[in-house]
């Protein structure tokens, strides 16, 4: 009855053959309410989610003839007498089970046993096989708590036995017991892979991988290059890339509009600046132009390391639309960063005659509504601001580009949310102020086009970073003294706002209290709590010589660009994550003068600080930082899912598996390209894949025609 409800809910359009997959994970043999709350830690609800949670581990299991040949500690099934019970002798003690092969003797060890449930899986004469980790105690072989014990009629267990994550009150016997029920319910289906890839790669059909992924015969079989593994890794990046390429698709047959400049604003732009633009930052601007200047939506990503300019392209992308007789729109993730953003394009702005405004949360009534209206009217070119922009009182007068200053703050649904503003969709420009190994760039921004900024523009100076103890930290102020005393400016980060009890991390507040007492009025504090006047004063101090140095939390991570800070003072850096890292040294080298970055631990690394802290002082590469990154810490804490919309793969590993997300896009593109309804035979294998991996949005588009 419990799998017919699971069918009634399936949503409509789901192929009947997918039903029995998406019922209640109760419905499976041997899952009752305390399993299936365990099951829920896991993230499985349904059989089709155990499907895809593979064995991580596995266990080699040694089959004895005999006791002698033990080899002590293994893992071992043997066949033993069971001679006699030695029940606890007290509370707290292990029972014992003691059984013999007929020349050597083995101690079973059970703690908290129910008497009769021993008694009767070990009753005493009677022969049984045991398998689990045989040890030495005292001299005597023993096995405590054993995998299995079973009668010499029944299967012995695997040689090599599949070992599962466990939840809660789930043990591994009733998680592969489930799995195996689950896999009686996955059917035959139709191939979606080109032949031509299957064959070239030697997978296995889907079933099949399935059933070989669940059964590994030996540790090798666990490996992302296994062929039932990459096989099923290659149906998951494959079912989502198609996802972004309809989606691609979608956005391009959707309304848009040809913005085409005539570059009388760019050049005047370009002639303004002290040096010209890179070959990277030129490639980019153009790039852009010419999708705008295309008849369908632009959606186009700009990844560039620190430093690299990608501001200036996005300025020159906002000119376009307004020499378009157009707007643009710059969306900022944090007021400090719009209000410098706006700061520094009202600077452009003014010296060729293009109206810049910024509107953030906070903005009073007053001034607030004449920005509204100015806007509504055309009188405004670019508008700078952060989540506001979203607010339905804002209103544009011809939007025709929307910039996105991304920061994995934003997600597809609040980049598609901006891009509805307009009577058209304007076309749509994202920018990571992280760079993105390729294969998350591809997962997480897959529908989109790639321009990216592999150069930094002349005058950027090499940072010299310095790894140095806690016990140093004194050297460091009496350096900083020396810069100050100079008129040099620095920072100085610490993990923490305030003190703790439970934490020993070093406490903002704290440390500018110290600073402060050391250096007197040159010294002001930013941190996120602060109310946003204080903050904006602080940091107004810091980039007008007001103060000279600035203490603060990860606040001025992105964005923060004041030319005459040398010093960044990174302390307890080994708890920080590459990219933070990465971009607050980023916040000094960017003006004429040497610049260093400190990097302040606290013994003993653990062996990721020690390699973070490595790879920061051997490069300022952004790209081989964050690869990295990934390779130290894997997709999913690179980039939390919450923040960026990536998505959780159960099978694909994009660290490893960055080839098969290449061959995955390149292989959705060509049969969308082929088969453009989906209509073929393998284009109808793809659909269901493509419910079996619960791609709504897919399925959406696919229904809609």
């Amino acid at each position: 009855m419990a799998a017919d409800r699971g069918q009634l809910t399936a949503p409509r359009g789901r192929p009947p053959l997918l039903f029995p997959l998406f019922a209640g994970i109760e419905t499976l043999p041997g899952v009752g309410p305390r399993a299936a709350e365990g099951f829920k830690g896991l993230g499985v609800t349904r059989p089709r989610d155990l499907l895809f949670t593979l064995p991580q581990n596995g266990v080699t299991r040694r089959r004895l003839a005999r006791l002698a040949e033990a080899q002590p500690p293994e893992t071992v099934t043997v066949a033993v007498t069971v001679t006699r019970h030695q029940p606890s002798a007290s509370r707290g003690r292990p029972a014992r089970v003691l059984c013999s092969d007929g020349a050597q003797d083995l101690t079973l060890v059970f703690f908290h046993p129910r008497r009769d449930w021993l008694e009767a899986q070990l009753p005493a004469g009677q022969r049984r096989v045991v398998s689990g980790r045989i040890e030495l105690f005292d001299g005597r072989a023993q096995m405590v708590h054993p995998d299995h014990i079973l009668r010499e009629t029944d299967p012995p267990p695997p040689d090599f036995e599949a070992v599962y994550p466990l939840s809660g009150a789930l043990t591994q016997r009733v998680v592969a017991k489930a799995a195996e029920a689950a896999l009686t319910r996955a059917p035959e289906l139709a191939e979606w892979i080109d032949p031509a890839v299957l064959a070239r790669e030697g997978w296995p059909g889907w079933r099949a991988a399935l059933a070989a992924a669940h059964s590994p015969p030996d540790r090798a079989a666990l490996s992302p290059t296994d062929p039932a593994r990459a096989r099923l890794a290659y149906d998951e990046l494959f079912a989502h890339q198609l996802t972004l390429a309809l989606l691609r698709r979608e956005r391009r047959r959707g309304a848009g509009r040809a913005t085409e400049g005539n570059g009388r604003l760019r050049q005047r732009a370009i002639a303004a600046l002290p040096w010209g633009l890179t070959g990277a930052q030129a490639r980019a601007v153009e790039e852009v132009a010419a999708d705008m200047a295309a008849p369908h939506r632009m959606s186009r990503l700009l990844q560039g390391d620190v430093g690299a300019g990608k501001t200036l392209v996005a300025w020159l992308a906002l000119l376009v639309a307004v020499e378009a007789g157009g707007q643009g729109v710059l969306m900022a993730p944090t007021e400090i960063l719009a209000r410098q953003h706006g700061a520094a394009l009202m600077r452009l702005g003014d010296a060729i005659g293009v109206r810049v405004a910024v509107l953030t949360g906070r903005d009073k009534t007053e001034a607030r509504e004449q920005i509204l209206a100015d806007l509504a009217a055309g009188l405004i070119g670019v508008l700078v601001g952060t989540h506001a922009v979203f607010q339905e009182s804002v209103r544009f007068a011809d939007l025709r580009l929307a910039v996105i200053d991304e920061q994995h703050r934003f997600g597809v649904a609040q980049r598609m949310a901006l891009g509805r503003k307009g009577e058209v969709p304007p076309d749509m420009l994202v920018m990571t102020a992280t760079p993105i190994p390729r294969s998350l760039a591809l997962a997480q921004y897959g529908d989109m086009d790639l321009s990216v900024l592999d150069e930094k523009p002349p005058g950027r100076q090499p940072v010299t970073t310095t790894v140095l103890p806690d016990s140093r930290r004194e050297d460091v102020i009496e350096r900083i003294g020396a810069v100050l005393a100079e008129g040099g400016r620095a920072y100085w980060v610490c993990p923490l706002v305030e003190e703790s009890e439970v934490s020993d991390l070093a406490a903002a507040e704290a440390r500018f209290q110290g600073l402060r007492a050391r250096f007197g009025d040159a010294v002001r504090l930013v941190h996120g709590q602060m109310p946003p006047e204080a903050r904006d004063a602080a940091m107004a101090d810091f980039a007008s010589g007001r103060a000279q140095l600035l203490v603060a939390t990860t606040v001025i991570e992105v964005g923060v660009d004041v030319p005459e800070a040398t010093i960044m003072v990174i302390e307890r850096a080994e708890i920080f994550g590459l990219a933070q890292l990465h971009q607050l040294r980023g916040r000094v080298g960017r003006g004429s003068a040497a610049s260093f970055c400190v990097l302040l631990y606290q013994p003993p690394l653990s062996e990721g600080g020690q390699r973070r802290l490595a790879i920061l002082r051997e490069t300022e590469d952004g790209f081989r930082i964050a690869e990295e990154d990934l390779a130290i810490r894997g997709a999913g804490d690179v980039i939390g899912t919450a923040q960026s919309g990536l998505p959780r793969f159960r099978i694909a590993d994009l660290e490893r598996q960055a080839g098969l997300m290449e061959v995955a896009r390149a292989d959705a593109r060509a049969l969308l390209e082929a088969d453009p309804g989906l209509t073929s035979e393998r284009g109808r294998a793809a659909r269901v894949l493509l419910w079996l991996m619960e791609q709504e949005k897919a399925v959406a588009l696919i229904a809609a025609g």
